[in-house]
C-alpha cells in the first residue's frame, strides 16, 4: 500500500479509520488529510508507537479494510 492508495480512498474509508484510531481528534484528521506518513507520524505521537510499528499498523489495517470491502 502506498501513499497515493490512501489517500485515493481517504474520504471513502474515514470513518473506519475513525473507528481503528478512536483518539484522534478531527483536527488530527485534518492535518492527516489521507496522507499515509502523516497518519503514522501522528501514531506514533497519539499512541507512542516507534515508525515501524505505525507504518505496519496502518499496513494491516489497510489490507483488512480492503478485503471487507471486496467480500
Amino acid at each position: 500500500m502506498n501513499s497515493n492508495e490512501i489517500r485515493g480512498k481517504f474520504n471513502e474509508i474515514k470513518g473506519d479509520f475513525k473507528k481503528k484510531w478512536g483518539e484522534l481528534t478531527d483536527d488530527d484528521w485534518k492535518q492527516i488529510g489521507g496522507s499515509k506518513d502523516k497518519l503514522v507520524g501522528v501514531l506514533q505521537q497519539k499512541y507512542g508507537r516507534t515508525k515501524d510499528q505505525a507504518q505496519h499498523e496502518v499496513d494491516d489495517f489497510w489490507k483488512e479494510n480492503q478485503e471487507r470491502k471486496v467480500s
